[in-house]
């Protein structure tokens, strides 16, 4: 790239003009600010100790220096400590040349065979996904792709949370109240008809502490002692403990469960290589737990639970395993953990799980340490910000959360009445109107989410997702059925004008010059969006690349009123364009359409 080329002969100048050596790496080069003439603007102000001279000085002497040895450079501007370069104009030309011809332009191929192992979703099997699950599935599934292009050899990983009290509850209820209602006879996704018997448990079990509160117990004694409470505990020994009956249960509910989140998944284009179950994973726990107490790492309390004390790290001590012998998450992600390392030996483990949890990765780290695992420093949390909407926050106990499923349809139901509203299916059968109304609601879903930088809270707001104008899903979308539809007017074939474009007849505008720039920072991007785990830099270089090229498209003729050369050039940089916009959405998940 030009900017490392220019770094390096800025530390021949520095070497030549003032004798003091400087990294290449060191020097600061930026894309000019377009209120000034240049293309990339080299910051002088930290040399003026080695010329001895004023920065604006400095910078003359700079910029004489690298134009008279870069015929890269057509000439420099000095605007204080800041020299501006600019770049010929046949060098763009000739990047855009090479750039057409590479086969998979941005993306590296797969270097590193060692797993990238990345684990989201992890559902819990008592609640439908709802809309912070959302989130989540989108930013895995993004960041697995992103790692990807990047070369990563990634393992896409789903832990469902399928056991543990919060299961029980939902069981409970259903065999309390539920008198054999299935999927079929309630006409519910069985995901639905879950959450719907953890709201009543909930219900039930607020009415029992109420009554009890009453009778004079704490409001904490009423929470641990209430009937339902230990009922749903003692449920859980027994699953543990693998009574027949209470499995049967568990597996029958489960399974309604699973094909309720199959289903949600297949529509919102997330999916996994391998799903692991805690049921499966948990035990492994207790057996590393058990070989602490051996080594001494752990210790037992009277009551016989089982901690860790982590006051030597800065934290607290850990429960590991209850009283009564029944595990907590921490026991069951020390298996999980385990699980993973043994099965891939991966160089990352990296889990999405929302900012809540910030603590406890943390301590499964230094938990994982203290029994001996020095792998550890593997772990990586991703963690995210919380989603809200303009109501507040969501809680799936009292039955506020709103679903994912309920979500995809009024956002489908939206960008039907949208599209319809501005005329772009006219000509569509009804078969495609269903095909564009789908994709755009989904773009419109996942791009407004995705554009938000992970660690940050987000408010949701479905109406506002859905706008042809503006830093959205659709409005990408157009540019990109836009760009489709200037193509299919042309009479000739892309491949043919790539081939026979000849350097020496193109003069571009400084408009076309900004779009190639933007192109060439695709790869860039993509690195930089995989080494932070951030799919939000690519939906925002995606936005700047569309907002460039609708202005382009205004202000350009493409077809009409220029020469075929001319055309033949414009006709593919505005197919490259689309090539990258389409790549970008890609790493989001978003599919873009070929006309609306």
């Amino acid at each position: 790239m030009i900017e490392k080329t220019i770094a390096e002969k800025a530390a021949e100048a520095v070497n030549a003009l003032y004798h003091a050596n400087i990294a290449a790496e060191d020097f600061q080069i930026e894309k000019t600010n377009p209120e000034f003439e240049g293309d990339y603007t080299l910051v002088v102000f930290p040399l003026a100790r080695f010329s001895k001279k004023p920065p604006p000085d400095t910078a003359k002497e700079m910029g004489e220096y690298l134009v008279g040895q870069m015929d890269e450079l057509s000439g420099f501007s000095v605007v204080k400590g800041f020299l501006n370069l600019s770049v010929i104009e046949s060098y763009w030309v000739d990047l855009f040349l090479k750039i057409i011809q590479e086969g998979n332009y941005g993306f590296a191929k797969e270097t590193e065979k060692q797993p990238f192992v990345i684990e989201y979703s992890s559902p819990n099997t008592n609640k439908p996904l709802h809309l912070g699950h959302i989130r989540n599935n989108l930013l895995g599934y993004s960041i697995a792709e992103i790692l990807k292009a990047n070369g990563k050899n990634v393992v896409k990983i789903n832990l469902i949370n399928d056991r543990g009290i919060h299961i029980c509850k939902s069981m409970l209820a259903w065999q309390k109240w539920g008198e054999g209602e299935t999927p079929e006879s309630s006409g519910l996704k069985g995901d639905h008809l879950i959450g719907k018997y953890y709201v009543l448990f909930d219900q039930m079990h607020k009415t029992e502490i109420k009554e009890m509160v009453h009778r004079g117990f704490t409001e904490k004694d009423a929470i641990n002692e209430a009937p339902l409470m230990q009922e749903a505990r003692e449920m859980l020994r027994k699953w543990e403990n693998a009574d027949a009956d209470v499995l049967d249960i568990w597996r029958l509910m489960n399974s309604w469960v699973y094909e309720g989140f199959n289903e949600t998944y297949k529509r919102l284009g997330v999916d996994f290589d391998k799903t692991n179950y805690e049921s499966q994973t948990y035990l492994q726990g207790k057996e590393i737990v058990e070989e602490g107490l051996e080594k001494g790492v752990l210790y037992k309390k009277p009551d016989g639970s089982v901690w860790i004390d982590l006051t030597d790290e800065g934290l607290d001590q850990k429960l590991l395993l209850r009283s009564d012998g029944t595990s907590v998450y921490m026991t069951q992600d020390i298996g999980t953990a385990q699980r993973r390392w043994d099965e891939f030996r991966p160089g990352k483990l990296l889990y999405v799980v929302g900012n809540e949890q910030i603590y406890h990765f943390d301590v499964l780290k230094k938990v994982l340490k203290k029994l001996g695992r020095d792998w550890a420093g593997i772990i990586y949390h991703l963690s995210y910000g919380m989603v809200e909407l303009p109501h507040g926050r969501m809680k799936s106990r009292e039955g506020t959360v709103v679903d994912a499923d309920d979500l995809m349809d009024e956002m489908f139901e939206t960008a039907r009445k949208t599209t319809e509203e501005l005329g772009k299916t006219d000509d569509f059968s009804e078969e495609e109107k269903k095909s564009l109304f789908q994709m755009i609601s989904l773009g419109a879903l996942k791009y407004y989410i995705l554009k938000v930088d992970p660690k940050k809270n987000m408010l949701f707001n479905p109406e506002e997702s859905i706008d042809f104008n503006g830093n959205t899903g659709p409005f990408i979308q157009y540019t990109y059925a836009r760009i489709q539809s200037v193509l299919r007017k042309s009479e000739k074939r892309i491949m043919d004008l790539t081939q026979h474009l000849e350097k020496s007849s193109i003069q571009i505008t400084s408009v076309e010059k900004q779009l190639i720039q933007m192109i060439n920072g695709f790869p860039q991007i993509v690195a930089q969006a995989g080494e932070n785990y951030s799919p939000a830099l690519i939906a925002n270089y995606c936005f700047d690349l569309v907002k460039e090229y609708n202005h382009y498209y205004q202000s350009t003729p493409i077809l009409k009123r220029v020469e075929p050369e001319v055309a033949g050039f414009r006709l593919v940089l505005s197919h490259f364009t689309g090539k990258i916009i389409k790549k970008s959405m890609g790493l989001l998940g978003i599919d873009v359409p070929e006309r609306m």
